[in-house]
């Protein structure tokens, strides 16, 4: 299909080979559910660990809002932040595509393998992509591609086109756009009047390092450890094999037994009758092999530690803790990590609801959305909470000192206190004016 919607967009999509199959083999591991006789997945690694962080992530989540609009932006995110998440761990990035509507806009998450990459600026921001929408109705499939081109100037054009088809796996002849009644408003090409800055797709990427090709493409979460999980889905699939294995046999010469008509050796019951003697006295020998299965497991808690080791999980969040001996300083060094490790996927999440709330802002003016305005960037405060992760109280206090030994400067403080930005001077002189009135301001 992917090739069908490259000649359907125009235009060839600009992620590498290799991605493609990486990105292939990430969903397969999370969707994978059949195993067969050489890998068994029922131990289901890739979707305990992004369940895992996900829940670690919005464990203590929360946030406050200045105004209405805000507040239904931030409700409408919360409805799919877990969804979006999730698809960024598996694929590395996924897109928040906002839909405006009278009162507000909702949100849907488009997966990193339902879009295709037309083109990046030397930042690796995305200025050039393509995404399908498949609609099934009346046994008819419509797909909607919709193409998102942002200009040197930021300004958007959406161009968008209607297939329908007897199949699923099949793009079909091009119709109208009103042929669906959700479509029939859409223009089939549209520029913004005024420029959006982005493609209006909102991404949500991993910071993990691409260590696939080394392009500006995100990477699945699990990406170092793909070898690893398949490591753990053939070992289980062998100690299957060993249990059956183990099962007692009885060893006959080949002649005694008979073909059916697929080919396979059978009982041939003319031979075989049933004898209350013992089976040695009549040549029957019994096979019982000795079954090995704690190699095997004693391989897969190692195998599990080294994909703790390898994303930043703590020890014991996959593999068995209490496995084998464990110093304090390396749990208390993976405790960290983790800690660390969850804190990055945190700044994720935040960066994306930001750049929801700039893009919304302008489209909403655009599309004349009821209330909608411009979010300042201290309208929405984000909280992670205390605690769990790391201890806020202790963070502020350690903070304090640098403030008052001169090694932080007190606007930085006062910003993390309360919620407000303070990374430019623009922003640090808004807390000198609203917080510390008497302050110099900054040279």
């Amino acid at each position: 299909m992917k090739g069908a919607y490259q000649l359907a967009f125009g235009a060839a999509d600009i992620t590498s080979a290799e991605m493609e199959r990486a990105i292939e083999e990430w969903f397969r591991l999370y969707y994978r559910r059949e195993g067969d006789d050489r890998e068994d997945p029922s131990k289901e690694v890739a979707h305990t660990i992004v369940r895992k962080i996900v829940r670690a992530v919005f464990s203590e989540y929360g946030n406050e809002c200045a105004d209405a609009f805000a507040q239904g932006l931030m409700e409408a995110l919360e409805k799919k932040q877990e969804q979006a998440v999730q698809l960024a761990l598996v694929g590395g990035e996924c897109y928040l595509k906002p839909l405006p509507g009278k009162d507000g806009f909702r949100f849907v998450v488009v997966p990193r393998d339902r879009a295709i990459i037309f083109g990046r600026d030397d930042e690796g921001i995305v200025t050039d992509v393509g995404t399908a929408t498949v609609t099934v109705r009346d046994k008819w499939y419509y797909t909607l591609l919709e193409r998102r081109t942002m200009d040197g100037r930021g300004y958007l054009t959406i161009k968008n086109r209607l297939y329908r088809s007897h199949g699923a796996n099949q793009l079909g002849q091009e119709v109208a756009l009103a042929s669906l009644p959700e479509y029939e408003a859409l223009a089939a090409e549209y520029t913004f009047r005024e420029p959006v800055g982005s493609v209006g797709l909102i991404s949500v990427r991993t910071p993990v390092l691409n260590c696939v090709d080394g392009s500006a493409d995100a990477v699945s979460v699990y990406a170092a450890a793909v070898g690893l999980i398949r490591a753990i889905d053939r070992n289980m699939a062998q100690m299957n094999g060993e249990f059956e294995r183990g099962k007692s046999r009885i060893i006959v010469s080949a002649d005694m037994m008979r073909k059916d008509a697929r080919g396979r050796l059978v009982f041939d019951d003319t031979t075989f009758v049933g004898l209350d003697e013992d089976p040695e006295t009549v040549g029957v020998t019994i096979f019982s092999p000795e079954l090995r299965e704690g190699a095997y497991l004693n391989r897969e808690q190692d195998l599990l530690r080294s994909i703790e080791n390898v994303i930043g999980l703590k020890r014991g969040l996959l593999s068995d803790v209490e496995a084998a001996e464990r110093t304090a300083t390396e749990i208390t060094s993976t405790q960290g990590e983790y800690n660390l490790t969850i804190i990055d996927f945190q700044r994720m999440w935040e960066d994306a609801v930001r750049e929801a709330l700039r893009v919304c802002g302008v489209l909403g003016r655009l599309y004349r959305v009821s209330g909608a305005h411009e979010v300042a960037e201290d309208a929405v405060a984000v909280s992670w909470g205390n605690g769990v992760l790391y201890d806020e109280e202790k963070v502020r206090q350690r903070m304090l000192s640098e403030v008052q030994a001169g090694l932080l400067q007190p606007e930085r403080y006062l910003g993390y206190v309360y919620g407000m930005p303070c990374e430019t001077v623009a922003q640090r002189a808004r807390i000198r004016k609203d917080l510390m009135p008497e302050a110099v301001e900054e040279i």
